[in-house]
């Protein structure tokens, strides 16, 4: 094992004055070299690791800022969409009893429509019914009459002589005669 004096970089009065000796033993240097070179860095990048973390630290409260503000606007956007949701649901609902009480009142507008014209249909069938018995009245009527006086002028004609004939002529006649 070497002394502790190997170890180190050897300047000034010690036992081999005047002479100026690198150490090469890696493994004892190197927690040297490294503290050097931390120290170093610790004080010379403290400032710009500081800066690097302050601008670090403002991203990220700017983001985290943005990220509340977008969070309140989403908020009231979703709020103001909730509310016209339910605008937009109570006037679907008053739509739907408006059309449903719309619809029965057509329902019923139409259920009168057409008994008023099953009505009418039943008034003008029995107006044509009316007017077909009359007809038929009638036409009976006639063929009884003609019938009748078919039979009264066949009576006449059997019983009915020259005599008779002349007879009821002259009375005829005398009785225009008288009327003038």
């Amino acid at each position: 094992m070497k002394n502790i004096t190997d170890s180190f970089l050897c300047l000034g009065s010690w036992p081999s004055a005047g002479s100026f000796v690198f150490n090469t033993d890696i493994l004892a240097t190197n927690p040297i070299n490294l503290s050097v070179v931390l120290g170093i860095l610790v004080f010379f990048g403290k400032g710009v690791l500081r800066d690097l973390l302050d601008n670090r630290k403002q991203k990220i409260w700017r983001t985290i800022r943005n990220s509340e503000e977008l969070q309140e606007n989403a908020i009231e956007q979703l709020e103001k969409a909730q509310a016209r949701l339910r605008k937009v649901e109570t006037e679907a609902d008053l739509f739907r009893v408006n059309g449903y009480s719309e619809i029965k009142r057509e329902k019923l507008n139409l259920i009168n429509s057409i008994y008023t014209t099953l009505e009418q249909l039943e008034n003008y069938k029995n107006e044509a019914i009316d007017f077909e018995q009359q007809r038929v009245i009638n036409q009976v009527r006639q063929r009884v009459l003609q019938q009748a006086l078919q039979g009264a002028l066949g009576t006449l004609n059997s019983s009915l002589n020259n005599e008779l004939h002349l007879r009821t002529v002259s009375a005829n006649i005398g009785m225009f005669g008288m009327m003038k």
